[in-house]
């Protein structure tokens, strides 16, 4: 797994969304969702057995499952985005 993936990103560390490289409705459907290049998102939760893990995005919690989330690239915020 790249560290570059929401897949890696550790919880409550937020980064941008750069690329999705997911095709098909369930591309379309993030993209509906708030799952767009440039957006925060950062691990708030994972289920209890690993897997899915809860997003926060664009205000909503999404849950998306690991073999999902490491078709996601992210960006690291700049430090002085950094809470």
């Amino acid at each position: 797994m790249s560290l570059n993936t929401l897949a890696a990103l550790p919880l409550f560390q937020s980064a941008y969304i750069d690329t999705i490289t997911i095709r098909g409705d369930l591309r379309r459907r993030l993209l509906d969702l708030g799952f767009t290049p440039g957006s925060i998102i950062t691990p708030l939760f994972v289920s209890p057995l690993g897997d899915p893990t809860a997003y926060a995005v664009m205000g909503s919690i999404i849950a998306l499952r690991k073999e999902d989330a490491k078709n996601i690239q992210i960006l690291p915020l700049p430090k002085e985005a950094r809470q």
